[in-house]
């Protein structure tokens, strides 16, 4: 579920083209197509939902499909209003001096701030598609630049900017997309309700089991019936305690790629393979089931011997 990236030039904004390996699934398909249908209305985006479930993916896809370069900007604790517009980085000092006449010096000496717009000044100025990933681990403050671009299509500037005017007219062509996690994640920020009030937020949980092996599949290379059980075994942890974030599609494409190299059996007694989903899952097993050995083991047993009867059921269907 990646992009193919086209050109780049000096702006930070990338040309990119809709990935031939994008799995378009009829549960993701049905994302896309609300998304795009709300951006070419002329509203923001916003992909809410757990780690791991291809939000940042989705966006750039979804961007790609506009046709338009794309500005990409990752959420940060430490971001001021600066950082998405721009700011101050340097001077500029000139010196003349003027002994046209012999016996008379004239010097003149000026300095002057040297300005660099930033991503969110580019993309308002360029009509670039602007994705903002987990925008809410940005303090809610250095976002309130957002408020005007998204609702009066005005960005407000710094009036120390060569250009002289205090605003921008924002491009008609500009789209916005954010993502984010659920506010109890570690290190992020409740936005404030203006914000969230602007953007038109598309929920995204855990795909359905056919989009999550085919994911896999694309992404590892591994194939389909090896995907399969590798997906049961996490989707299985995954439902231990459905009040808690379970391990994500993420983790079954490392498991994936890892087997495939290794050239591991998708069996609960290869021990190269076992110790793949040991090291993955570690976390999640941990937090989740606090098992012994032998629950690790019974729980990967399970998950296998559950996706080869749902294979035989699907090759009798």
């Amino acid at each position: 579920m990646s992009e193919n990236e086209t050109s780049r030039d000096d702006s930070n904004s990338v040309s990119l083209e809709p990935s031939q390996s994008f799995v378009l699934t009829p549960d993701v398909q049905k994302l896309v197509s609300r998304a795009t249908a709300y951006l070419a209305a002329g509203y923001p985006v916003h992909f809410c939902g757990p780690a791991g479930t291809g939000k940042t993916t989705l966006a750039l896809h979804v961007a790609a499909t506009r046709g338009r370069s794309v500005i990409l900007m990752h959420g940060d604790d430490e971001f001021t209003s600066s950082d998405l517009i721009g700011n101050d980085y340097g001077y500029h000092r000139s010196k003349v001096i003027d002994n046209f006449i012999h016996s008379v010096v004239r010097t003149e000496e000026s300095m002057s701030t040297l300005w660099a717009d930033n991503r969110l000044t580019l993309a308002c100025r360029n009509g670039d598609t602007l994705i903002y990933d987990e925008f809410t681990r940005s303090r809610p403050e250095a976002n309130n630049a957002l408020l005007s671009v998204l609702e009066e299509r005005l960005l407000t500037l710094p009036k120390r900017r060569p250009s002289g005017d205090g605003y921008l007219e924002v491009h008609p062509e500009f789209r916005a997309i954010f993502t984010s996690n659920p506010e109890e994640y570690a290190g992020i920020h409740r936005t404030q309700d203006a914000l969230m009030d602007r953007l038109i937020t598309i929920r995204v949980d855990y795909y359905d089991r056919n989009t999550e092996v085919q994911i896999t599949t694309a992404k590892s290379g591994a194939p389909v019936e090896k995907a399969a059980v590798i997906v049961d075994i996490v989707r299985s942890l995954r439902g231990t305690d459905p009040a808690k974030h379970g391990p994500s599609l993420r983790a079954s494409i490392m498991i994936a790629r890892v087997a495939v190299q290794q050239k591991a059996l998708e069996r609960w007694d290869d021990p190269i393979f076992l110790d793949i989903c040991r090291d993955v899952l570690d976390r999640e097993i941990d937090k989740n089931l606090r098992p012994s050995e032998e629950r690790v083991l019974h729980h990967i047993k399970a998950a296998a011997q559950s996706s080869k009867e749902n294979g035989r059921a699907a090759a009798c269907s």
